[in-house]
């Protein structure tokens, strides 16, 4: 995500606290809180798809996802 898209986050929500929001600018806002969520989500999930888990021994082992 872009720091203009970021900017525009933190125009919205300040508009809200001092007048409100029009319904299209709460749509915007939607939008862009979601595509926030969604890019740090996947940073998240790509760091930690990198990490490894060393044991004793020194045998390596990929992170898995509980359930895996």
């Amino acid at each position: 995500m872009d720091q203009k898209k970021i900017d525009r986050i933190n125009a919205l929500a300040r508009k809200s606290r001092e007048s409100g929001l029009t319904e299209e600018e709460k749509q915007e806002q939607a939008l862009l809180r979601r595509e926030y969520v969604d890019s740090v989500v996947g940073n998240l999930k790509s760091q930690l798809d990198t990490i490894t888990i060393v044991d004793e021994k020194g045998r390596k082992t990929k992170l898995k996802q509980k359930g895996e």
